[in-house]
């Protein structure tokens, strides 16, 4: 049995992808550890905006890493390793959905508006009670739901340049894209989302505001204190 790196999680955190590579070419346990607690969300993110199911995309980015890790002495070092993984991990999701069906014409849905757009903005909860705290995840999934109904290609672009955060430019290299194209759809996606928020939202708009439950029985109470009655045991 192989013995089990003493190097401490903490100390490999702070190394960059290069060293945490020659490492695992060592297969130093820690160095794959501290890559995959790194690169985890970005790959998923991506996986799951091309299959748009949690299970499934958990079980591409596994099988990413194990196609990257059998092929690591191939890293060269030409891109960085996030591009790298990413690019695997792409290829894998998109395989996936080929297999399944015939190939979506991704050109066919660039057609865009010529109103300016805009994404709604929710900003996030401070101090948030478990009520708030519950209602802000709900937020979550009210976006994710939102985000999995785009069109796939919108969808794709709209998941890397917005919630990963990356570049006109490397959106357009792991897709295969014109970067004007990139900037198109993202756009579209924009308009997309928009649209099904706000629908959305409207029909939500009439539950604003509760007041129920634990917080009304508790304002109950002290105003029931405070007229001098006690209140009932069934509240």
């Amino acid at each position: 049995m192989q013995a089990r790196d003493p190097t401490r999680i903490s100390d490999l955190a702070a190394l960059p992808d290069a060293d945490l590579v020659r490492m695992a070419l060592q297969r130093r346990e820690g160095a794959f550890r501290v890559i995959m607690q790194r690169h985890n969300q970005r790959l998923y993110r991506c996986a799951r905006s091309i299959v748009r199911d949690d299970a499934e995309a958990e079980d591409i980015v596994q099988e990413a890493y194990v196609n990257a890790f059998s092929k690591l002495a191939d890293f060269r070092g030409e891109s960085s390793l996030a591009t790298w993984l990413t690019r695997i991990t792409l290829n894998e999701a998109l395989g996936r959905v080929r297999r399944r069906r015939p190939a979506v014409a991704w050109t066919s849905l660039d057609t865009v508006g010529r109103d300016k757009a805009q994404v709604i903005a929710f900003p996030l909860m401070a101090n948030a009670d478990p009520e708030r705290t519950a209602a802000q995840r709900e937020i979550g999934r009210f976006i994710e739901r939102a985000v999995d109904a785009l069109p796939e290609p919108f969808r794709v672009v709209f998941v890397m340049r917005e919630i990963e955060e990356m570049s006109v430019e490397e959106t357009a290299d792991f897709l295969g894209l014109r970067q004007a194209t990139v900037k198109t759809r993202l756009h579209r996606a924009r308009r997309l989302l928009r649209a099904a928020l706000d629908d959305q939202l409207a029909a939500a708009l009439t539950e604003a505001f509760p007041f129920a439950g634990m917080r009304c029985a508790r304002m109950t109470d002290a105003i029931l204190g405070r007229l001098g009655l006690s209140p009932s045991p069934a509240g």
